[in-house]
């Protein structure tokens, strides 16, 4: 290869890409939904369930678990609640101040 594809880490990307103040509050404005992904698949990979089994124990379709845990969208909190119930998890929100 002529012109070979120089990888950049995650970490120095995102480093620089924080330090755009416009690309910061868009960012920091979808950690909810990225704290929920992330919640999600841990337990789900704790759990050793599937999307489809999370699914079908809380009521709704594959697809839906897939959306959140592409931190797509804005579940409502009965939603949560199920699949939390589902996952034979404890729902527990936080508000902290900046």
């Amino acid at each position: 290869m002529k012109n070979k594809d120089k990888l950049i880490p995650f970490a120095r990307l995102k480093a620089d890409l924080m330090k755009d103040a416009e690309f910061r509050r868009e960012y920091e404005k979808l950690e909810p939904e990225f704290q929920l992904a992330r919640a999600l698949i841990d337990a789900r990979v704790k759990k050793k369930m599937t999307q489809a089994e999370i699914a079908r124990k809380a009521g709704t379709k594959q697809p839906v678990i897939s959306r959140l845990e592409g931190a797509v969208g804005s579940p409502s909190l009965s939603l949560i609640k199920r699949i939390a119930q589902a996952l034979d998890a404890r729902l527990i929100f936080r508000l902290e101040p900046r």
